[in-house]
């Protein structure tokens, strides 16, 4: 099932509702922030909607028209070590544009191209890379791939999902750059730029070949 089949079986909403939540004119939902239980409602409006999902995804992709060069116009990647944003959890997504935006995730790069959008473009730009699909890649090494299958069942299924699809406070990995994987995996195993127990916890455990057969898996997941 699709994130935005997902979000289409939420509750129903009345029209005044959704359209409030939806231009962000409900209680204290003018201002994005991340962890906002009226932002995350608006989103679930605005996605169980096909006309306001298609114009915040509309406006959402001319915001983006900076991040085309390293993430791609559909956000996926063509940058081996640039992850890409097509199909992550948009609540997830948001909360990564604000961490850039107030410190909480060092970059000087994106810091710098984060804070000049508008908090309206930062949500819309979330629906937009949200609503994109992800195609399925063959593996490149199918012993290495069946190898990661086993090492994602043991120790990654419990946070990221039986399809590796994340949650709104989990990174999807299904269909994720390998190298991009490796380098994000190793830099948790070291301490070097990424600090979360649970992730440094697993990373830990795992060898350099473990990390490439994970890497080798988990873009072949649809």
């Amino acid at each position: 099932m699709s994130l935005l089949s997902l979000f289409r079986r939420s509750q129903p909403l009345t029209a005044a509702l959704l359209l409030a939540l939806a231009t962000g004119r409900a209680g204290g939902a003018d201002k994005v922030a991340d962890g906002s239980p009226a932002i995350e409602a608006r989103m679930t409006a605005v996605m169980a909607s096909p006309e306001l999902l298609g114009a915040a995804a509309e406006a959402g992709r001319r915001a983006s028209q900076f991040c085309v060069n390293c993430h791609g116009e559909s956000g996926l990647s063509q940058h081996g070590h640039v992850p890409n944003l097509a199909g992550q959890h948009p609540v997830f997504l948001l909360t990564q544009i604000e961490k850039f935006a107030d410190g909480r995730r060092q970059d000087e790069f994106m810091t710098g191209l984060i804070k000049v959008l508008k908090p309206e473009d930062r949500f819309n730009m979330a629906i937009y890379f949200a609503s994109q699909s992800v195609p399925v890649k063959p593996a490149r090494d199918a012993a290495s791939a069946r190898r990661g299958q086993q090492l994602y069942a043991r120790a990654c299924v419990g946070c990221h999902g039986a399809q590796a699809r994340g949650q709104k406070r989990i990174a999807r990995l299904a269909g994720q750059q390998p190298e991009y994987l490796v380098r994000a995996l190793d830099n948790y195993r070291t301490g070097k730029g990424r600090k979360d127990p649970v992730m440094t916890a697993v990373a830990k455990g795992l060898s350099n070949g473990d990390i490439q057969a994970l890497a080798a898996y988990l873009p072949t997941i649809p």
